[in-house]
C-alpha cells in the first residue's frame, strides 16, 4: 500500500507542480501589485469588521474557519518533516510560498465570494466548483473538482490530523491510539451533526485561542535563547540556497519540501480557503479576499515559524539525505512528526513539552479535521444540486468519522501519503482553474480600490464589471418586489327575489 502511495504522488508531486505553485503565486502577486504588502492594515482592519445574517458568518468567522483548515498537524508535524527532508532550508522555502501564495488567495477567495450562491436551508455555499461551472462554463470540470474535495476532504486528510492527534497523545500521556480514536470521533460527531453555524462558533473561540498560546510558547522559548537567534536565521537562509556545509547537495529537496509542505499547510491556490470565504457576509468579495490572503500570513509566518525557530534552536531535529543516509541526527530513533516540537519544548520546559504539543495538536488538528467536514460538505452540496440525495450528507459524515479512526491507528508515513495525494489533486485543479478565471477578482480588486480611494464603503455590482452569472450579486443589489395583489372579484347585483 505504502508503495503504491509513494508511486502516484511521484507523479502528483512532480516538479511541474512545485514550479506551477511558485509561478503562480508570484505571477498573482504581480498581477495583483502586492497586495500582501498595500494591504496588509487593509486586511486586519476588515477581520474585525462585518456581522453574521440568516445566509452567512462574519469576516472573522470565516478567518476562522479558515484558519482551522490551514493551522492543523501540518504546522507542527509538517514543519518537523519538510526540515527532516529538506534540511532547515525548506523552513525558507515554505516562507517565499506564504508570501506569494497570499496573492493566489485572494484570487480563489474573492472568486469563491463573486460566484457563491444559497443552498436549499438558505446558507452560503461557494468554492472552486462553483466558480468552475458559472465562471467557466465547465460543467465537468467541476464535477470532477468537487468529487476529488470529497474523496481528498471527507477520507484522505482527515487521516493525517487523526494520526498525528494519537501519536502526539500517545507520546505525552501513553494512551493507546484506539482510546484517542474513539475520543475525537464522540467530540467530532457531537459537532457536524450540529451544522456550519455550530462549526463557525466552535471555531471562532478555539483557534485564536491555540493559535495564541502556541506562539506565546515558542516566543519564551526564543526569548531564553535570544543569543542562538541570528545563527537559526543565518542556518535557514544559507541552507535554503546550498550555501552551508552538508546542506548543498540536498537544495533540490530544500525546495521541493518547503514547497509542499507550505502549501499543505497554508493551502493557498489548493483550493480548501475558498469554502470559508464564500461563507463570509461581506458587502464585496473584495474584502474576504484580503481577509483570506492574510490567513496566509498567520499560518505560515507565525505559526509555522514559531514551530521551526523552536525544533531548529533547541537543535531536536534530524536531517536525511537523498539516499536515506543520516546528515544530521540529533534525535535518534525519533520519527519526523510531533516528536520533534515535543523535545524541543521539553529541552527547555522539562515536564512541559510532551503534554503542551500534544494538547497543541489536539486542537490544531481536530479543528482541521471540522474544516475538512465543511469544505467536503460543501461540495457534496453541490452535487446534490443535480442529484438530490439527502442521505450523501449522512453517509459523508460516517465516511469521515471512519477515515479519522483508520487514520489514528496506522503509520504515520501512510497516513501522510494519503494526504498529499489529496491536497495534490486538488491543488492540480484548482490552480488551473484560477489562473482560467482570475478577471474577475482582479476586476473586483481595483472596484474596491477605487472606491476606497473615493471614501466609499465598497459594494459589489458585478453588472457595472461586466462580470456575468454572479447571480447572488445581482439579485441582492435589486430591491425585492412583493407579490401582486389579485384585483378583488366584481360583485354584480343580485336579482331581487
Amino acid at each position: 500500500m505504502s508503495e503504491l502511495v509513494n508511486t502516484i504522488n511521484g507523479y502528483i508531486w512532480s516538479l511541474p507542480l512545485i514550479y506551477l505553485c511558485l509561478g503562480v503565486g508570484l505571477y498573482f502577486s504581480l498581477r495583483t501589485r502586492f497586495l500582501q504588502v498595500r494591504h496588509i492594515k487593509e486586511m486586519i482592519r476588515l477581520m474585525f469588521q462585518g456581522g453574521t445574517s440568516a445566509a452567512g458568518i462574519s469576516s472573522f468567522q470565516a478567518l476562522a474557519l479558515s484558519l482551522s483548515g490551514r493551522v492543523g498537524t501540518g504546522n507542527i508535524a509538517g514543519v518537523a518533516t519538510a526540515i527532516t527532508f529538506g534540511g532547515p532550508g525548506a523552513v525558507f522555502w515554505m516562507w517565499v510560498v506564504a508570501f506569494l501564495g497570499s496573492g493566489t488567495a485572494f484570487v480563489e477567495s474573492a472568486l469563491a465570494q463573486i460566484y457563491k450562491e444559497k443552498d436549499d436551508n438558505g446558507l452560503y455555499r461557494g468554492g472552486p466548483a462553483f466558480y468552475i461551472e458559472k465562471g467557466l462554463g465547465i460543467k465537468w470540470y467541476a464535477w470532477v473538482f468537487a468529487i476529488s474535495t470529497v474523496l481528498a476532504c471527507g477520507m484522505l486528510l482527515p487521516g493525517v490530523q487523526a494520526n498525528s492527534i494519537a501519536s502526539g497523545i500517545e507520546n505525552a500521556f501513553g494512551i493507546p491510539t484506539t482510546v484517542s480514536a474513539a475520543i475525537v470521533v464522540v467530540l467530532l460527531g457531537l459537532i457536524i451533526f450540529g451544522g456550519v453555524k455550530r462549526i463557525a462558533h466552535f471555531t471562532q473561540i478555539v483557534v485564536p485561542f491555540m493559535a495564541l498560546g502556541y506562539i506565546l510558547v515558542a516566543f519564551v522559548i526564543l526569548v531564553l535563547n535570544i543569543g542562538q537567534v541570528p545563527e537559526v536565521v543565518s542556518l535557514i537562509v544559507g541552507s535554503a540556497f546550498g550555501m552551508k556545509a552538508g546542506f548543498g547537495a540536498i537544495l533540490g529537496l530544500a525546495i521541493e519540501w518547503g514547497v509542499k509542505r507550505g502549501i499543505y499547510s497554508n493551502e493557498a491556490g489548493q483550493g480548501t480557503g475558498p469554502h470559508a470565504a464564500a461563507a463570509a457576509e461581506v458587502s464585496h468579495p473584495a474584502k474576504q479576499g484580503l481577509v483570506q490572503s492574510f490567513s496566509v500570513y498567520i499560518d505560515t509566518l507565525f505559526v509555522c515559524s514559531a514551530t521551526a525557530f523552536m525544533i531548529i534552536i533547541t537543535g531536536a531535529y534530524n536531517v536525511m539525505g537523498k539516499a536515506g543516509e543520516a546528515i544530521v541526527e540529533q534525535l535518534p530513533g525519533v520519527e519526523a512528526g510531533p516528536g520533534y516540537t515535543q523535545a524541543a519544548v521539553e529541552a527547555v520546559m522539562p515536564g512541559f513539552g510532551g503534554i503542551f504539543v500534544a494538547v497543541a495538536l489536539f486542537f490544531f488538528a481536530f479543528t482541521t479535521i471540522l474544516a475538512y467536514y465543511y469544505i467536503a460538505e460543501t461540495n457534496v452540496a453541490f452535487i446534490n444540486r443535480k442529484v438530490h440525495r439527502p442521505w450523501l450528507m449522512f453517509v459523508l459524515k460516517l465516511v469521515l468519522m471512519a477515515s479519522v479512526v483508520y487514520g489514528s491507528v496506522k503509520t504515520a508515513d501512510l497516513a501522510w501519503g494519503l494526504g498529499d495525494i489529496g491536497v495534490g489533486l486538488m491543488a492540480w485543479l484548482n490552480i488551473i482553474a484560477i489562473l482560467l478565471l482570475q478577471k474577475p477578482a482582479l476586476l473586483a480588486l481595483k472596484d474596491y480600490e477605487a472606491q476606497k480611494a473615493q471614501g466609499l464603503d465598497p459594494t459589489f455590482d458585478p453588472e457595472k464589471l461586466g462580470i456575468k452569472n454572479a447571480d447572488h450579486w445581482v439579485n441582492k443589489g435589486k430591491p425585492s418586489q412583493a407579490a401582486p395583489v389579485p384585483d378583488a372579484p366584481e360583485l354584480k347585483p343580485q336579482p331581487e327575489r
